[in-house]
Formats: structure tokens, C-alpha cells, sequence
């Protein structure tokens, strides 16, 4: 087989079980990810930062100077990490996606074929459970201090060091992800005074001290079970700071967002430095090696004949339509594909500052694994994880805001290499749309379309801008705009509705959202669109179909549960209207002011108990509690209580003018004795 073969064959397949070899005694293994972190901002040949830790691991096992992240966004990476693929093979190829089923991460492998206890510390949302790399996992903790999407190195290490110190499984796989070097740069005391002039490696020293922490508990419980221990501290991407125009990561394949650190300590890896170009999805075939399957793990991929690192960036392609890249690392050289070849000779020029374009000498596999690399349909890859406000709102917190509609896919599309100058205003501006600051995102969004006119996303969120502040005569001039680019996009369709739904014209909404559910039924923004119009339209039990629908596809707050209580309760769906307002007060105990709705309710599903204990809830400061009063004196008759007669009589005394009536016709009180009577 030809090394493209093989190349192809690891993009797009699914995971299937390995050859095994006689089983070793099991590894404890530690994997330590450390996100947005540069190859030439940690360990010994960092220049400005001290990383004793990092300094430590590399000095007693194995440090792979030219590592290679698959991706430059967080998710992505980790996933290829966590299942050996490149993003071809796992699909996953934008932040804020989901990891297919058909899948295993490596965490099942070890659980389920080597029965390990397994453990996650996350320190970011865009690594939260709902995007599927929590299969597997005995415990994934991914809990972050309230109103937070992220925390520091050494919260996410203390608790890390709970699990390792209260566990006694021999056999314990822990994955820990620090978030620390990722823009704002706001390190701790004493880096932040310590290296006031580069806050960026300020933060990576301050992680470093973390890991040190990490590494010695882990090291101590391995001793204490007397298992061997194997450790892998890698980086998932690093970060631009301004080379190449790129201040951040994401966009771009240079060095200084594709190059990683990578430190392997364990069974097989002598202590050394290994040159040969290896890529972190590796990461997965070696501690699949360790644990006795047949696996290519990094200490054979590095400088085996053949092997060549991959790598892409499509975020700029997904999500504006703009040339698809993709890298290609062989020996010294490497190649990125975008529209053009751009390849670099590493050895001579770390920078890539020299392009010698297609005159290297690059060897016939790599310029096909370049030729044939599997491109993302832009239609299908650009629909997120069904996420709700605050899961945008919370990406959004964290730098990470991908477009909303497929793009304009079309011949000339722009080089992202060229409009790095775009870069900072189209991250601000998807900020303040998530956020909803529409008047200030209008001229940033003017100015994006000016100098990329065929951007179909920034079209639609300037229409809707203009639609939200009520210039209708604008929004319309865009959406006109936005179709002339692209005649039978659904997203056009999509965002016009929503126009017509924000004001009077609301009913001509609800053919184009049929029609796109029709084809799309899972497009939430038009599920929850349809579900409003039937609610004006006085289709209650269509609206709560629609309400279950949205709720089956993105997890609702409490006031929307509610709100969907109130619509079952309303048809006489009684048990379902109990569910919805059961999860509310679950998700929100103290904010919950519906106990007398379902009070009632549990009445009338003659659940006694139950409606005796969410009246007693209701507070003497709700406008309703002379009704609450009624309702729990009939719920006391119906348990026979010993004060149910006290408790008609507190009724007659604090009704209002509908409950007085409702007392004395009802027949329960008629037999109950007044007290003293």
C-alpha cells in the first residue's frame, strides 16, 4: 500500500477494533493538554519563560521537537487526539460540533477492552460533554465557577487531585485540559508582575506550575498502587501573536499555530529528542501500544519510511467561503495548500518567511495527499450543535463564534493568508452579534462586506441587525442582497422569515419555515421560529409539539419549561404539563414561582402527596395564595388530615374575591367540622 493510501485510509475510517498482542501490565496514564500553547513557548529551548515542569518531563522521557497539532481550534484537535484521526476521518472540523457515535474515543478503548478507571478535567466550554468526547469516561468533569465558560490551571488541577488521590484503581487513565494561554492574557500573581512585557508566556509559566502539582500527585498514586505510569503532555494548537497577521489561531497553518509541544514519558520512550515530523493524533495509537494493540504510536511513526503529517484549516472556508488550506510536513519541508502551494523549508527558515512555492522538491506523495485531501461540504459541515443562547453567548465569551449560514462556495474565492486584515473585526463583530449589540456591530459589519462582497454570513447577520433595530427598509435592501448572492440558499430563506416574525407581517413566516422543515426538520431557529407563530395563531398543541421538538435538540432554561408548562396545562395535557414544570424548579429551585400551577396539577393527577407539598411552597407574598389556600384545603380533606378543617377555615379568612365563591360551593367542605365546632 502507497503511503497516500494509507494517508486517506487513516482520514476516513471508522475506528475499527485492533489486532491485540499479549497484554503488558497496564499503564497508569496521564494526558495533559495544554490548550493554545506554542512549541517555542515551553520546555528547554524556550526563549524568555522558565517551565521547570514541562523542563522535567522532557529531560527523563522523550520531547518531539517537530509535533504537529491536526487542526488549530481547540475541539477539533482534541478530537483527533482522542480518536487518532484526522479531522477528515472523525468529521469534526470546526469548534462547537459534535464527535459521531461511530467513533471510539480512546477513553471506551481503555474502559471497555482494558476495564481502566477514566477520568477528564476540562478547563473550557468548547470541551463540554455535549460535544461528545465525553464517551467513555467515568467521570468527566467539566463544571465551571458560576457564570464562567472556562477556569484557570489551578482549579481545574485541584480537582483533578481529588480524583487521583481518592481513587484506588490500579488501572486509571486521567486526561487533564488547561486553558490558560488563550486570549485575554491575564496570568496570576506573581507571572502577571514576572512577565508584565509577555502576559502570554506569563500564563503558559503559571500553567507549567500547575502541571508540576498534577504530575507529582499522579506520580504518587502510581507508586502507592505500585502500577507503572505513562505520561503525554502535548499542546493542541498554539497561538499567531501577530505572525503572519494572525493574532490568535484558527485561521491560518503557520508555525506559530500548528507547531506544538510534545513530551512522551513512558514504557518504550527512552529519555531524547526526536526531529522526525509527528502529528498528536498519534497521541491515541500510543496508548493504545501501551496497553498491548497493534498500533503505529509515535515512538514507530516518527521517521518511519513513508509517514508525513497532515494537518487543515477550514474555519475560514466553513464558515465565509474563502479557499480551504491544508498542510503537509514531510522531512524539512512543508507545504500548505490554498488555492496555491506555499512550502517552506524548516530547517533553514523556522519563520516561513521564504516561500518557495512549487519549486521544492517535495515528494510525489505529499503533493497528492495535498491534492486529495477530503474538503467538508460547506453546506452540511457549517450546522452546529444545536446550542442554546447561553451556550452561544458562552462560546462566544471564549473567542469562538462560527458563522450560521453555509457560505458562498465559488471559483477565486480569497486566500485566508490573504485578509489577515479582516480577522480581528470578524471575530469582534460575531461577538457583539451573539451578543446582541446591534447598533455597534452595523459598521463593522459594512466594513467586512466592502472588502469581501460575497460573504453570505455577514450579509444575513447585517440584515438581521438592521431587521432587529426595526430599519426594515434597510434589512430588506439586504436580504435582497444577501439572495442575489445565493439564489436557493436556505439560510436566506431562513433569516427573512425571522424578519417577518419580529413584526406585523409575522404570518407570512410560517410558509418559508414550513418549507425549510419540510427539507430540514431539525433547524432549530426555524422550529422555535413556527412554534411562536402557532402560539399567535392559537395552535397551542402545534406550538408544544414544536416547543418538544426544540427542547429534544438543545437543552431549555427554566423560564422556557415553564413557559411550555403553561401551554400543556392550558389544553388539559396534564402529566406533560407536570414534567415541564418538574424540570424548571429542577433547573432553577430557587427562581421557581409556579408551585401552585403544579399544585394543582398533581390535584388533578390525584397525586395528593405531591400537591400538598408545592402548595405548602407557595409564599403568603404571591398575589395567588388565597387561591393556594383553596387548593390545599381540598388537598387536606383528600388526605384526610386532622387540621384540614383549620385549614378551610385560613382559606375563608384570606380569600379574595374568586376563592370566597369557589369555598362555599365546594362540596369537600361541607362535612368538615369548623375547630371547636
Amino acid at each position: 500500500m502507497t503511503a497516500i493510501c494509507a494517508c486517506l485510509a487513516a482520514c476516513g475510517r471508522s475506528e475499527a477494533p485492533r489486532s491485540e498482542r499479549p497484554v503488558p501490565e497496564r499503564p497508569a496514564i496521564l494526558l495533559v493538554t495544554l490548550d493554545t500553547t506554542r512549541a517555542d513557548a515551553i520546555g528547554p529551548e524556550a526563549a524568555g519563560v522558565e517551565t521547570p515542569a514541562f523542563n522535567a518531563l522532557a529531560a527523563s522521557g522523550r520531547r518531539f521537537r517537530q509535533a504537529y497539532a491536526t487542526v488549530p481550534e481547540t475541539l477539533p484537535s482534541h478530537t483527533s487526539i482522542m480518536t487518532g484521526l484526522y479531522p477528515g476521518g472523525h468529521g469534526v472540523h470546526q469548534n462547537a460540533r459534535s464527535l459521531s457515535k461511530d467513533h471510539d474515543v480512546v477513553a471506551e478503548v481503555l474502559k471497555n477492552k482494558r476495564s481502566y478507571h477514566t477520568a477528564a478535567f476540562v478547563s473550557s466550554f468548547v470541551l463540554a460533554r455535549r460535544f461528545g468526547l465525553a464517551r467513555g469516561f467515568d467521570v468527566y468533569n467539566d463544571d465551571f465557577p458560576a457564570g464562567r465558560s472556562e477556569r484557570t490551571a489551578t482549579e481545574t488541577t485541584d480537582a483533578a487531585i481529588a480524583e487521583i488521590t481518592t481513587g484506588d484503581q490500579g488501572a486509571f487513565f486521567l486526561w487533564v485540559h488547561y486553558y490558560d494561554p488563550h486570549y485575554p492574557y491575564t496570568p496570576p500573581e506573581p507571572y502577571r508582575t514576572r512577565y508584565a512585557k509577555n502576559p502570554y508566556l506569563g500564563e503558559v509559566a503559571s500553567m507549567d506550575e500547575q502541571l508540576g502539582r498534577l504530575v507529582q500527585a499522579f506520580d504518587a498514586r502510581a507508586r502507592r498502587l505500585n502500577v507503572p505510569s505513562a505520561i503525554v503532555v502535548a499542546g493542541d494548537h498554539g497561538e499567531g501573536l501577530g505572525e503572519h497577521g494572525e493574532a490568535q489561531h484558527g485561521n491560518l497553518l503557520y508555525q506559530a499555530t500548528m507547531h506544538v509541544p510534545l513530551v512522551v514519558v513512558g514504557p518504550g520512550f527512552a529519555p531524547g529528542v526526536v526531529d522526525a515530523p509527528v502529528s498528536t493524533r498519534r497521541i491515541f495509537d500510543t496508548m493504545l501500544d501501551w496497553n498491548g494493540f497493534k498500533a503505529l504510536s509515535l515512538r514507530e511513526a516518527a521517521g518511519a519510511p513513508n509517514e508525513f503529517v497532515l494537518g487543515e484549516a477550514m474555519k475560514p472556508f466553513l464558515d465565509y467561503g474563502w479557499q480551504p488550506q491544508v498542510m503537509a510536513v514531510s522531512g524539512k519541508f512543508k507545504a500548505i495548500l490554498a488555492a496555491q502551494v506555499e512550502t517552506y523549508d524548516l530547517a533553514a527558515d523556522s519563520s516561513e518567511a521564504h516561500n518557495l512555492g512549487s519549486a521544492a522538491n517535495l515528494p510525489a506523495a505529499v503533493r497528492k495527499a495535498l491534492d486529495d485531501y477530503p474538503i467538508p461540504s460547506a453546506a452540511a459541515e457549517t450546522a452546529p450543535v444545536a446550542l442554546d443562547d447561553e451556550a452561544k453567548r458562552r462560546l462566544a465569551s471564549l473567542g469562538y463564534v462560527s458563522a450560521s449560514a453555509a457560505p458562498v462556495v465559488r471559483r477565486g474565492a480569497p486566500r485566508p493568508a490573504d485578509m489577515t486584515s479582516l480577522f480581528g473585526v470578524l471575530d469582534q463583530a460575531s461577538g457583539l452579534f451573539v451578543a446582541q449589540q446591534y447598533a455597534k456591530v452595523i459598521p463593522m459589519l459594512e466594513r467586512i462586506l466592502a472588502a469581501d462582497p460575497y460573504n453570505l454570513g455577514v450579509a444575513l447577520q447585517l440584515a438581521a441587525s438592521y431587521s432587529a433595530l426595526g430599519q426594515t427598509a434597510q434589512a430588506e435592501t439586504m436580504f435582497r442582497k444577501a439572495a442575489a448572492m445565493a439564489p436557493d440558499s436556505p439560510d436566506v430563506r431562513l433569516y427573512l422569515a425571522l424578519h417577518y416574525v419580529r413584526g406585523a407581517d409575522w404570518a407570512q413566516a410560517a410558509p418559508i419555515l414550513e418549507q425549510i422543515l419540510a427539507s430540514a426538520p431539525d433547524r432549530l431557529p426555524a422550529v422555535e421560529a413556527l412554534a411562536t407563530i402557532r402560539e399567535r395563531q392559537g395552535r397551542a398543541p402545534d406550538a408544544i409539539a414544536l416547543w418538544q421538538r426544540a427542547f429534544a435538540l438543545r437543552s431549555p432554561a427554566a423560564p422556557e419549561l415553564a413557559h411550555l408548562g403553561d401551554l400543556e396545562m392550558g389544553v388539559g395535557m396534564t402529566d406533560p404539563a407536570i414534567a415541564s414544570f418538574e424540570r424548571a424548579r429542577a433547573l432553577d429551585p430557587r427562581g421557581f414561582r409556579r408551585d401552585l400551577d403544579l399544585g394543582v396539577l398533581y390535584l388533578a393527577a390525584r397525586r395528593f402527596a405531591d400537591a400538598r407539598d408545592a402548595l405548602d411552597r407557595v409564599p403568603a407574598s404571591d398575589p395567588r395564595y388565597p387561591m393556594a389556600l383553596f387548593k390545599r384545603a381540598q388537598v387536606s380533606v383528600l388526605l384526610h388530615e386532622p387540621d384540614a378543617a383549620a385549614r378551610i377555615d385560613l382559606a375563608r379568612k384570606k380569600a379574595d374575591a374568586t376563592t370566597r365563591e369557589l369555598i362555599t360551593n365546594e362540596r369537600l367542605f361541607q362535612n368538615e367540622k369548623r375547630p371547636g365546632g
